[in-house]
């Protein structure tokens, strides 16, 4: 299988560069799993393809403002970092910009002092370790120097930082956002609620890795960098329960479906916990537990449209894809949305 089996083709132009006022306003591209079929919808009314007793599985992770602006003590040389991972309170893994500017020892300021910083290390591939400095709450400081780390493509600037985060962001600890979440509204999830569907949350702090592009050109070689996940015992059994009675379990993207395919058993029972996945769904994968998907429109030969091609079947994926391109919809993480079901 090779990776440029997924290619499409995307005018730039159809790559959406701001999230819509409203939403749920976005339009919805309902893929058939069994016949390929395709219909065209808006996302308010993705409540017509849910049924009662149904289970909406949703991330609740939250994004951090992980972009940080800088300069080098020594030399006041501009700096940009950008967090990834926390490996202490005060010691993190980051992306550094320009990198050959911060070796070991090199000292950062932010904010004009109210942030310092130390690289400690260089690890895989160039990150660096940087240990901070900081007086109050880091979280905190960061809200207010830190600014939204927004896809490569997105060159616009955000207005409101919480348009790239969910309505139901709670666990703060994402480099990017889980964007098939990004189309509900408090409106939209109660109206689910009282239709009798379910709704589970999942933690999975999406990595940058999403956005890293597939350099291999076989599939299999490609290796997937690790994110960290919790699945809560309650939420466990509300997903496990659905299953048992018949119903179906619906992610709300990629990320969720990689939590639930992570932490499931071979019989198909999720457990609860939490650990490190690196998981790949390519085709050829079965699946587990998840039973229909929502998802966003993905770039193309992304792990993502892999994992996307694995459930609905890499033709009947590819031929979704040509469709929305020719009815312009718009594209990636403040585009518009399919529901495979």
């Amino acid at each position: 299988m090779k990776t440029s089996d997924f290619y499409y083709d995307l005018p730039e132009e159809l790559i959406a560069q701001d999230p819509l006022l409203d939403r749920s306003s976005s339009r919805l591209l309902h893929l058939d799993k069994k016949d390929g079929s395709i219909e065209h919808t808006v996302f308010k009314k993705v409540t017509e393809y849910l049924n009662p007793g149904d289970c909406l599985v949703i991330n609740n992770t939250k994004v951090l403002p992980a972009r940080l602006y800088g300069e080098k003590e020594d030399t006041h040389a501009l700096i940009e970092i950008l967090l990834l991972k926390r490996h202490s309170a005060d010691v993190w893994e980051v992306l550094v910009r320009p990198g050959k500017k911060c070796r070991r020892g090199a000292r950062i300021i932010f904010g004009d002092g109210l942030l310092k910083g130390e690289i400690t290390d260089i690890v895989e591939e160039g990150n660096r370790l940087i240990r901070f400095e900081f007086d109050g709450i880091f979280e905190e400081i960061l809200d207010r120097l830190g600014e939204m780390p927004l896809p490569p493509y997105i060159t616009h600037k955000l207005q409101d930082k919480n348009r790239y985060q969910t309505v139901y962001a709670k666990e703060a600890g994402s480099a990017a956002a889980p964007t098939a979440g990004l189309h509900f509204t408090n409106e939209l999830l109660d109206e689910i609620k009282a239709k009798g569907v379910n709704i589970a949350h999942v933690t999975l702090h999406v990595g940058l890795g999403t956005f890293r592009p597939v350099k291999v050109d076989d599939v299999t070689q490609h290796h997937m960098h690790s994110e960290f996940y919790v699945v809560e015992e309650e939420q466990a059994k509300l997903i496990n329960d659905t299953k048992k009675n018949g119903g179906r379990v619906i992610c709300v993207g990629t990320t969720s479906c990689r939590t639930l395919e992570s932490a499931a058993e071979e019989n198909g029972v999720l457990r609860s916990g939490s650990g490190w996945t690196d998981i790949f769904i390519y085709p050829g994968y079965k699946f587990k537990i998840m039973d229909a998907l929502i998802t966003n429109f993905h770039l193309p030969e992304s792990t993502l449209i892999m994992l996307v091609s694995a459930f609905a079947g890499k033709d009947k994926v590819m031929h979704a894809y040509e469709e929305a391109v020719k009815e312009r919809y718009r594209f990636f993480s403040f585009g518009d949305a399919m529901i495979i079901i």
